[in-house]
């Protein structure tokens, strides 16, 4: 592979150019907006038929503990196992589970505690699919893609997060959340589809059990200050800061807007989320990395406090909903420049032989979003929703504003790559 910094490769687009990446992140893009469908169809599902916003916390909690339970192990699978045929394995259970989903709830006798199981279930699953797929896409392409890479799969998940919660939103209205649990159920078939054409991605041989390779991978992050400080924060930044996505559709009920409103806001974050990214591709920041990536999540706490403050003290006001939608975009936004500058820092800093194991910890980042939920939905349950994100980003600026002061390694960190074997 080649050293060159991988900001300095063909621009945001460059690890397209790679065949297999490419095939690989077609495919994603059926699976990953069917991930968004579900995200929209079973929270909406769940409120439609409680009421409430501890229920809420409660799919947010079954959508991703199972994945945080297994995500260590899966990270040792990755890391032991042909990662092409653990991921046919895990698509196939996904696909599956949808469509009993999508049966329960257009015949009728779907009940919240149905919805559980089912996203429980996916989770499982998913702490096994979600490493493999951080580990698989490194070995589909050059060192020199990598930035390229990361911001393309975050382009995948906020771009799809951009535009499928508004045609959920719109699906719910006509079809009901079935529709969308069918078609979502389809979206993981056509990635099956795609991983079947696909050559093996063998592992590297690797000594010791899954559990000791387990307890290497978390030595290394003990041991790497880098490591240690950005993933906890991340962790932070998306338990105490994402989570109110969670509470969405008791923010649409707060302002009026209905399923359409709904999804509007969810795919606002989405928007955020795409041109934070694409942002992070255009500037250069050279020996001020860090303190571009801390910045990005103090401006996002910024915007989760203007948020709470329209939904909490004006939300029948006729602007109410434009402020809104332009608040949940800025938050999304400053933290996308985060996000993907993290993780780019540790996918190249990461040895490789290491990556499903590190990477599969780091991952645990994402069921955080969901698990924060069950935090948010008990307050937002006694102090109101808006409250719920005040604390949320409260936590996050404080946390931030810790990391800056004491880490000095952290916020000076200057832009370039990092060792591999």
């Amino acid at each position: 592979m080649s050293g060159k910094p991988a900001a300095a490769s063909g621009g945001r687009l460059g690890a397209l150019r790679e065949p297999l990446y490419r095939r690989f992140w077609l495919g994603s893009l059926a699976s990953v907006g069917a991930t968004q469908l579900l995200f929209v169809g079973q929270g909406w599902l769940v409120y439609r038929l409680s009421g409430s916003a501890f229920d809420l916390g409660l799919l947010g909690a079954a959508a991703s503990l199972p994945t945080i339970v297994v995500n260590l192990l899966g990270g040792a699978l990755a890391d032991r196992l042909d990662k092409r045929r653990v991921l046919v394995v895990t698509t196939a259970m996904v696909a599956t589970l949808l469509m009993v989903l999508a049966v329960l709830d257009g015949s009728g006798i779907v009940r919240v505690w149905h919805v559980l199981l089912v996203s429980g279930l996916i989770a499982l699953v998913s702490g096994v699919d979600w490493p493999t797929r951080q580990a698989i896409f490194p070995s589909l392409i050059s060192r020199q893609h990598m930035l390229s890479a990361i911001a393309l799969n975050a382009i995948l998940w906020q771009g799809t997060r951009m535009i499928m919660p508004a045609a959920g939103g719109a699906l719910i209205a006509v079809g009901g959340t079935s529709t969308l649990f069918g078609l979502a159920s389809c979206g993981f078939l056509v990635m099956l589809l795609v991983l079947r054409t696909m050559p093996p991605v063998p592992p590297r041989p690797g000594a010791g059990s899954s559990v000791e390779q387990v307890i290497e991978g978390v030595r290394y992050i003990a041991g790497n200050r880098l490591f240690r400080v950005l993933i906890p924060l991340t962790y932070v930044s998306m338990f105490f800061g994402t989570s109110f996505l969670q509470l969405m559709p008791a923010f649409a009920k707060i302002l009026g807007v209905g399923e359409q409103g709904f999804g509007a806001l969810v795919s606002s974050s989405g928007v955020g989320s795409v041109a934070g990214t694409l942002v992070v591709g255009l500037i250069r920041p050279g020996h001020h990395l860090g303190r571009v990536m801390l910045s990005g999540l103090v401006f996002s706490t910024g915007g989760l406090f203007a948020f709470a403050l329209v939904t909490g003290l004006a939300p029948s006001a006729p602007w109410a909903l434009g402020a809104a939608l332009f608040f949940v975009f800025f938050a999304n936004f400053a933290a996308a420049l985060f996000l993907i500058t993290s993780t780019t820092v540790l996918q190249l800093h990461v040895p490789d032989s290491l990556r499903g194991r590190v990477m599969g910890i780091h991952a645990i980042t994402y069921s955080l979003i969901a698990l924060g939920g069950l935090f948010a939905g008990a307050v937002a349950s006694v102090l109101g929703a808006p409250a719920a994100v005040v604390i949320g980003a409260g936590v996050v600026l404080v946390s931030t504003l810790v990391v800056a002061a004491t880490q000095p390694e952290v916020r000076e960190l200057a832009e370039g790559t990092g060792p591999t074997d």
